[in-house]
């Protein structure tokens, strides 16, 4: 069975508490740089389930954090 990236990583993190959710983002962030793709997904599927304030808000938080 072949997985493409995004459901190999989607399939990792199926199951995982909120807890769990938060160390896996937790241990991705400021690591290893092979952990980007992982958090991309993460950050798409937020994204697509966010409604349009919530994005203006991450996008107005990314922009903030781009300029300091």
């Amino acid at each position: 069975m072949n997985l493409d990236l995004r459901q190999a990583i989607i399939q990792r993190v199926h199951d995982k508490s909120n807890e769990e959710l938060t160390d896996v983002i937790q241990g991705s962030i400021g690591g290893d740089e092979h952990a980007l793709p992982g958090l991309g997904v993460l950050f798409e599927i937020i994204w697509n389930a966010s409604d349009a304030p919530t994005q203006n808000k991450l996008v107005h938080s990314l922009h903030d954090e781009l300029n300091k």
